[in-house]
Parts: C-alpha cells; structure tokens; sequence
C-alpha cells in the first residue's frame, strides 16, 4: 500500500475506518525530490505540512551573513513544515530541502482544516504531534545552554543515530551550533582510545 508508512504514523495516536483513511489519503500529494531540491524558500507562503516517506530533508534559517543555521532535520516518517508561516499564514522564514533523494506527502493547509471538520480525531493527532516537537525544540534549546559541544554531539548520535550517515558532517555541525572543524576534533577525541 502507497501510503502504509503515513498510516502506521498516524495509527500510533487515533484509529482510521476505512472511510476515514479514504477521506485522508485523498488529499495527499506525493512529490519526489531530488537532492538539493528546495521546496520552499523564505517568503514564500508555506501552505504544507510534510510527511517524509523517504530520504531526508532540512529546514534552515539563512542568516544576513549568508550562513546557513539548521532548525531541524526529518528522516523517514517525521513530518517537517515552516511552523510559523503554515499556522499563522505569513510569509516563510525558513528554506527546506531534501538531503537526499526523498519522497514526501504534502497535506494542504485547506485540506488540513476540513479534515479537521469531517473527522475531529485528526486534531487530536496534530495536537499531540504539535505537542511532541514543542517539547523537543524547547529541549534542545535548554540543552544548548546547559551542555558543553561535546555532549550535545554524544546526545544528538545517541537519540538520532541515522543522522550520522544521512547527514552530511557540515550540517550536524549547523544544527549542534559548532564549526564542522570544532565537529571534526570532537570526532577525533571520541575515536582515540583513552580519551
């Protein structure tokens, strides 16, 4: 089944009957990226709420310096949207693009809100997705004051071990906030013996 990853996504907050899922899989649109592919771009409004299928894709904020500063990254079966201009309808500020070659499945905003109204359950769900990335963002903010570079790399590979061969060194090095160089050294610390 085309969309069996989205629906065991799905099926670990509410229950779908058949006319549920029907309704909901309408809606999908499936679109292939290719790496480096941008799906959106500052300014651009953000009418989507992505699905990742496949691949791995990027949200980050450019800074007026040009450095790229990574939000965040979404690996198969996590969703990823420009939260403040999909919910509030403003123009985006981030840019996201695929890693690598991807497949996502983008819920429109209108689609969204009317299957708000025909089946309330997808609330719920978005509710407790909503819920999830605010306690993990608002960790990963406490961590970046409270842990030293070294143990917010150690803390990244051992909750998200597939990023460390999905992810280019010079991206993990934007999310954690450090140089690739700095990344580099830690790397080689953690590899010595007795270090």
């Amino acid at each position: 089944m085309e969309y069996k990853s989205i629906l065991k996504n799905i099926a670990r907050h509410i229950t779908l009957n058949e006319e549920e899922i029907v309704l909901f899989t309408a809606v999908l649109k499936k679109k292939e990226l290719k790496r480096k592919e941008v799906i959106l771009k500052p300014e651009q409004p953000c009418p989507f709420i992505n699905y990742v299928d496949q691949g791995v894709l990027r949200a980050y904020y450019t800074d007026k310096n040009g450095n790229e500063n990574i939000i965040m990254f979404a690996v198969s079966d996590w969703w990823i949207t420009d939260m403040h201009s999909f919910a509030g309808e403003k123009p985006s500020m981030l840019t996201i693009e695929a890693v690598e070659n991807s497949i996502i499945l983008q819920l429109h905003k209108v689609d969204l809100e009317k299957l708000f109204l025909k089946v309330p359950k997808f609330e719920r769900f978005f509710r407790i997705m909503m819920q999830n990335a605010y306690v993990r963002e608002q960790l990963r903010a406490v961590q970046n004051l409270s842990l030293t570079s070294e143990e917010r790399y150690l803390h990244f590979t051992k909750k998200y071990p597939q990023f460390a061969n999905q992810v280019p060194l010079k991206q993990i090095a934007s999310y954690l906030g450090i140089t690739p160089e700095f990344l580099s050294a830690i790397r080689k610390k953690l590899s010595t013996p007795n270090s």
